[in-house]
């Protein structure tokens, strides 16, 4: 006969009823959000990605890995405003995850917190790739960041009350680091203010907004449609009349149509990172910002 073991019982019975240290399973659909979940959560989140910096976040596939990795998510980190309409719908939906269902509190979406630009003042799908809700690229601009972080702090907080303070903590912390980074840039970009330049794709208004620059047309005739070499000669045409500084596109895009303005209008071409990862001087959020700062300054001399 087994004889009783009273350490053993002890053991199981402190398993019982020591608290959980399982990290809150975050799923972040690009990779800023991601980033900014692991500032505020440190080691007690696990953070995947769905997308990286070098994808179009209007377009992606919803692939079963994606589903997957929905399924078992404590929070959905998402931007809103449509960015992912093509895709996250169908992932939580065929993830059957009840937790982050639309409207759940393991549900977030980061564009309901930010003033938007761009909203459309009609619906028209001819009109491109079209938001009714405004232009969701809100992460070019490091004040929506800070419009994101506490409210997701908060979100964490809710989700996992027992690091509540944990969370909180964090939050001060990152939010006193970004605010005086804030500062620095806006100094070191003081000379871009009124500079005017083309952009590729319109994702760039909140950037353009904050540090002052004039935008004075986008290369692509409509939102996601690619430009015709007809409308090129159009807007060489005006930049001819209306001198810029450089034209702007994502890392992700590609470089042909601002390679063919930039040669012909003999202005320099600015490839920002546009998130987390879109360069390798873009490690984090910091990063990001610092980096694109630095470009915007290059590509103005």
């Amino acid at each position: 006969m087994t004889s009783f073991k009273p350490w053993l019982l002890a053991a199981i019975l402190g398993a019982w009823a020591a608290p959980s240290l399982a990290a809150l399973n975050v799923f972040a659909t690009v990779p800023e959000w991601g980033a900014l979940a692991r500032e505020l959560g440190g080691d007690k989140v696990n953070v995947y990605v769905a997308t990286n910096a070098l994808q179009d976040p209007h377009h992606v596939e919803a692939k079963p890995s994606l589903i997957a990795r929905a399924r078992g998510a404590d929070l959905v980190v998402a931007t809103g405003a449509e960015l992912e309409i093509g895709w996250l719908p169908l992932v939580i939906q065929q993830a059957g995850n009840p937790k982050v269902q639309a409207g759940k509190p393991g549900y977030f979406e980061a564009a309901p917190l930010v003033p938007m630009a761009e909203k459309p003042t009609r619906l028209d799908r001819a009109e491109g790739d079209v938001h009714p809700l405004g232009n969701p690229h809100i992460q070019t601009d490091p004040r929506n960041i800070a419009r994101v972080a506490g409210p997701l702090a908060a979100r964490l907080a809710a989700l996992d009350p027992g690091n509540a303070a944990f969370y909180q903590a964090r939050y001060k912390d990152f939010a006193d680091r970004w605010s005086a980074a804030i500062a620095r840039w806006e100094r070191e970009a003081a000379p871009l203010k009124g500079v005017a330049v083309l952009v590729q794709h319109k994702g760039f208004p909140y950037l353009t907004e904050w540090l002052g620059m004039k935008e004075v047309a986008a290369l692509e005739p409509k939102p996601g449609i690619e430009p015709t070499t007809a409308h090129l000669a159009e807007v060489l045409a005006l930049v001819q009349r209306q001198p810029v500084k450089m034209v702007i596109r994502a890392a992700y895009q590609s470089d042909r149509a601002s390679q063919w303005i930039a040669e012909r209008a003999k202005i320099n071409v600015v490839a920002l990172p546009f998130t987390v990862g879109g360069d390798d001087a873009a490690k984090d959020l910091f990063g990001l910002f610092d980096d694109t700062v630095q470009r915007l300054l290059k590509g103005a001399q």
